[in-house]
């Protein structure tokens, strides 16, 4: 489980594949300089499968390289991430899109693959299933998350910054001037 803030200054709020962009530049940008030895080298006659060369694995942040990565979305994400990768020099790792169903429903999944048709599984197979669980813990720990970060932010006060001022001092000061902004223009 990994978490990214969003550190761009231009995106938007809501701009999903500005976002996608950010974190997988971040991301892919950081491997290839902490772990290039083991970026998978393509083997050219087509009969095996790509190899890995690794050598150090398990002491950085970013230890391996993914064998696959699953995009939640559709061919607009799924076009944003192949172009990401390119820049980043990390074209070679497989790539899947999911999309939801008509109408968001779940097993309605259809998977797309870059320079291929989509995919749809049937409503009972088990690869879908895994998606679908795959998708949806990825959805509870990003919510989760989130709600955190905005009960943190929420709870945060401006006069916790300053230093030099503790808990009672700032009870004081609140109940002195009543607001954080009367204490401001104060």
């Amino acid at each position: 489980y990994r978490t990214f803030n969003i550190k761009s200054e231009t995106l938007t709020p809501g701009d999903d594949f500005g976002m996608m962009r950010e974190v997988l530049t971040r991301r892919f940008s950081r491997l290839l300089k902490e772990n290039p030895q083991s970026v998978p080298v393509p083997e050219h006659d087509g009969t095996a499968e790509d190899e890995a060369i690794s050598v150090a694995e398990a002491d950085d942040a970013f230890p391996a390289w993914p064998d696959l990565v699953v995009i939640d979305g559709g061919k607009g994400q799924l076009s944003a991430v192949v172009e990401t990768m390119a820049q980043v020099g990390a074209a070679h790792i497989p790539l899947v899109a999911v999309a939801k169903g008509p109408e968001r429903n779940a097993g309605q999944e259809t998977f797309f693959l870059p320079g291929k048709p989509a995919i749809k599984l049937p409503p009972r197979d088990p690869a879908l299933y895994f998606i679908q669980r795959l998708r949806d813990e990825a959805h509870r720990f990003a919510i989760g998350t989130h709600r955190a970060k905005r009960k943190r932010d929420m709870t945060k006060n401006p006069l916790d910054e300053i230093a030099g001022i503790g808990p009672r001092r700032k009870k004081a000061l609140l109940l002195h001037f009543g607001t954080v902004k009367a204490v401001q223009r104060a």
